[in-house]
């Protein structure tokens, strides 16, 4: 069996797995926000409950918002900003008394997704986390890609592509820097690129169905959405060409993505088709936590 456990920053969610990738059990429960030793705690707890009656597991996958510095094994780039700065890995370990291997919780999401998911048996995998922030993984021939420094797929803090001149400099990032693609195409920032242009103060979903009822600047909203987000696409294409992209987090859950970004992405990419199949994630909002269960071999 396998234990995976996803750290988020509004809830912590654990899944047992079996040799053949099923379900054996799932808990959940909220994070303490702001709260370090209390996380630790919630994270125990959460694998007390799934190891209940069952052989107990040698090693635990924790996904993570944000990533371990190679440097100092502090966790960086969390925007759950109370795990800043800790040395989280280490801590679980004492805490949960066995080995930890931890990841950034959008290398979680590719791994699943490329294991058993909607990538499934494609050469490469680019998974993208489009929620309350944005994130990416990769994963080639099966293999998780991580990086010498651990920043593979971060393509959320890299600038918007060919912006035009309405979008410079750009909203300001929590990173201290302006004009991050997370600044546009996160949840957040469509809702924010909505107050600004139509007046309104709606999250995404509201946007999303105000849309789907005619409403012109919701339309307009999303319009301009998606061809930021083709832009950011386009520009991990160029680099990277995959063979399939899976979209996850509240945004994919929007139909109208997969029917209008084919023709956008052509715009940009630098070749004369693109061949990168979109896709939105087979095991929904469990590919997460799934991914953390597979980052140790069974």
């Amino acid at each position: 069996m396998r234990i995976g456990i996803d750290l988020g920053g509004t809830k912590i969610e654990g899944i047992v797995l079996d040799d053949e990738g099923r379900e054996r059990r799932r808990r959940r429960a909220a994070t303490p926000r702001d709260d370090y030793p209390g996380t630790l705690q919630a994270v125990a707890a959460i694998l007390h409950e799934l190891e209940r009656g069952l052989p107990a597991v040698p090693a635990v996958g924790i996904g993570s918002p944000g990533s371990p510095s190679r440097l100092t094994g502090r966790m960086k780039n969390c925007n759950s900003t109370w795990l800043n700065g800790r040395p989280l890995a280490a801590d679980l370990e004492r805490v949960l008394g066995r080995p930890v291997r931890l990841a950034n919780d959008a290398d979680c999401f590719a791994l699943s997704e490329a294991t058993d998911g909607a990538g499934a048996g494609a050469s490469s995998v680019f998974g993208v986390i489009l929620g309350t922030g944005v994130g990416g993984g990769i994963v080639i021939d099966g293999r998780l890609l991580t990086g010498v420094d651990g920043l593979a797929g971060e393509w959320g803090h890299n600038p918007l592509p060919w912006p035009a001149a309405d979008e410079l400099p750009g909203p300001a990032c929590y990173c201290g820097r302006a004009g991050c693609i997370e600044t546009w195409i996160s949840g957040p920032g469509l809702a924010a690129d909505h107050r600004r242009v139509a007046g309104q103060a709606l999250g995404a979903r509201q946007i999303a169905s105000a849309a789907r009822r005619g409403d012109a600047a919701a339309r307009s909203s999303l319009e301009r959405y998606e061809t930021r987000l083709a832009r950011g696409l386009a520009s991990v294409i160029n680099i990277l060409d995959p063979e399939c992209i899976v979209l996850g987090g509240g945004l994919s859950a929007l139909r109208r993505l997969y029917r209008e970004l084919p023709a956008l992405l052509a715009d940009y990419v630098f070749s004369d088709r693109v061949a990168a199949r979109l896709s939105p994630p087979r095991h929904g909002d469990a590919s997460g936590v799934r991914g953390a269960a597979r980052l140790w071999p069974g």
